[in-house]
């Protein structure tokens, strides 16, 4: 008789894992009795995720657009899932961080080259006439991508530029919010006014957006990076990550979504204007805001021509 295997090491592991949490052993190995098997279906929730795709027309290229902007947000959630690590790491190493900022780094060129989908993948007839559907909806109302930028650096760096020497690390967070460089977009430039897509937007995340950004003051990537040694900031392979995120998320994707943007609202078909309302050209286009996560690390030529060169 063949010998039968030995899975005593395994029950001792499961034994520690549940005596570590005040669990009963016995109970989790007779739950796997009565468990059903997994499948791929069920593990994804495919029927689920493929049920979100909700078209507001009858115009068949709406359903690209959606289920383009909901890949877009996956995305952004394994964006911020791989910045987050890097923030509760105790001990942060330089290899763990340029892994992480390369990871990061992949999504974004995924996100950039993609663009394709949209600039190629609709007929400009057909979006022309849903996109007024979506008003005042508006790709401003990303709260993941907010939370990334939030996230990427300090909050200075994300400030309109006509006001930050006024604001430093003692501004209250809810003053600072009033001042971030996304504001100017939401807002009627003779009224001061804020738009129904920037007061729909802080209705639904403004206090979210508070507390994240007072979470993410000191554990930011550009504060992280600033806690390692001296020698580990100025590792070779380290900075050029770091330039590469920078560049890649603030001038290469902002480009290509501008580029986008621009292939269909300036086709001549419609009125020229985003749907939110928005002045989009100077909103996106990183020579007029100039948003640079991590300034330092790049010279005052580069910052004077940011976004000129593309």
């Amino acid at each position: 008789m063949a010998d039968q295997p030995d899975y005593s090491h395994i029950i001792k592991a499961l034994q520690q894992k549940y005596d570590s949490i005040g669990q009963d052993t016995d109970d989790h190995l007779m739950g796997l009795l009565y468990s059903k098997p997994i499948t791929y279906w069920d593990y994804i929730q495919t029927d689920a995720l493929l049920n979100l795709q909700i078209q507001r027309t009858t115009l068949p290229d709406e359903m690209v657009f959606i289920a383009y902007h909901q890949i877009n947000e996956l995305i952004f959630k394994m964006i911020l899932w791989e910045i987050s690590q890097v923030a509760e790491k105790e001990s942060l190493d330089v290899t763990f961080f340029e892994n992480k900022i390369m990871r990061i780094s992949r999504y974004f060129d995924m996100l950039t080259t993609s663009f394709n989908i949209m600039r190629e993948g609709m007929e400009v007839e057909q979006y022309m006439k849903f996109r007024y559907t979506l008003t005042p909806a508006s790709g401003f109302q990303s709260a993941q991508y907010r939370l990334i930028e939030f996230a990427s650096t300090e909050l200075i760096n994300l400030i309109d530029y006509r006001f930050r020497k006024k604001i430093d690390r003692k501004t209250p967070f809810t003053h600072a919010f009033e001042h971030l460089y996304w504001q100017a977009a939401g807002k009627d430039h003779s009224t001061g006014e804020k738009s129904t897509l920037l007061i729909n937007f802080e209705k639904r995340y403004k206090d979210e957006f508070l507390r994240f950004m007072e979470t993410y003051n000191t554990k930011n990537l550009w504060s992280r990076f600033k806690e390692l040694p001296k020698k580990d900031q100025q590792d070779e392979d380290l900075v050029k990550a770091m330039r590469h995120y920078d560049y890649t998320v603030n001038v290469t994707w902002v480009m290509a979504h501008y580029n986008a943007a621009k292939h269909y609202i300036d086709s001549g078909i419609g009125d020229g204007e985003a749907t939110g309302g928005s002045d989009w050209k100077k909103y996106m286009h990183p020579k007029y805001q100039k948003r640079i996560f991590f300034p330092e690390l790049w010279s005052e030529e580069e910052i004077k021509n940011w976004g000129t060169n593309i």
